[in-house]
């Protein structure tokens, strides 16, 4: 399997969710929602120099994603794609704070060095809750809860238009590529004056791809909303079950961010 079934692949994943059953006796969408989003408040809460506060907040990604069949291997190798870019926000930390903040044995750890890898983790464990939350719930079902919560439709319908409009763009590149692979007797490399025809042709072909698609809505009915569809049982039960998932996992989250939590390293005053 290429790379382009690979990424349509986790795409239509994503937008269905996942099938686990032992996640709809825990949670549905909307608890999912709500915990996510408390767990990014207090994530992103915690000083930077609060290193070991931050790695104890993994256990909300790792333990989600095991219980919705997701697996945290797969979450982590999805969220690496904004590592450099999370890398970037803070690497020049460490040039500018050169105060020291804990040694480990002999060596000297300054703060700059600190709040750099504070930012990494910060940024990955935010990243991978909201990966777990599509990969878990589908980005569908996502999207119809959000506008249930009376989140303007503009900004939902967007939301959906694009994801949708990135999975166009996909097939028409995997059909390009397996037209190029079918009539290029072997070869793997072409001039870079073909790289950008097949570039122009691609953004044409998608685009003419959508403009049929919305066609089609509009003679279905499309008057710029998507219908509200029944919630499914899987993710859209909002029963005890949710609100026992949602209350447990609030407390856990508060506790990580506001217990005390011993010192591991030898802190330089």
């Amino acid at each position: 399997m290429g790379k382009i079934d690979k990424a349509l692949d986790t795409l239509h994943a994503m937008e269905r969710g996942s099938e686990s059953a032992a996640l709809s006796y825990a949670a549905g969408t909307r608890a999912g929602m709500a915990v996510t989003l408390v767990y990014l408040c207090l994530l992103l809460s915690v000083p930077l120099q609060d290193l070991q506060r931050l790695v104890w907040f993994a256990v909300y990604p790792v333990v989600w994603a095991s219980l919705g069949g997701v697996g945290y291997g797969r979450v982590m190798r999805r969220s690496l794609v904004v590592l450099p870019l999370i890398a970037f926000v803070g690497i020049f930390n460490p040039i500018v704070d050169t105060s020291p903040a804990f040694s480990v044995g002999s060596v000297v750890v300054s703060r700059g060095w600190v709040s750099f890898m504070s930012i990494l983790i910060r940024g990955m464990l935010s990243v991978q809750a909201v990966v777990t939350l599509m990969s878990v719930c589908g980005f569908a079902d996502v999207c119809r809860e959000l506008r249930a919560v009376h989140v303007p439709s503009s900004l939902t319908m967007q939301l959906q238009l694009v994801y949708r409009y990135i999975g166009v763009m996909l097939e028409e590149l995997q059909t390009m590529a397996r037209a190029r692979a079918a009539r290029g007797y072997g070869r793997r490399s072409f001039p870079l004056r073909m790289w950008g025809t097949m570039t122009g042709q691609l953004f044409l072909r998608s685009v003419d791809r959508a403009e049929r698609i919305h066609r089609a809505m509009l003679a279905r009915g499309f008057d710029g909303s998507m219908p509200r569809y029944t919630p499914s049982e899987r993710h859209g039960a909002h029963g005890v079950g949710s609100v026992v998932w949602a209350v447990a996992w609030t407390g856990v989250l508060v506790w990580l961010r506001f217990a005390h939590i011993g010192s591991i390293f030898n802190i330089v005053r």
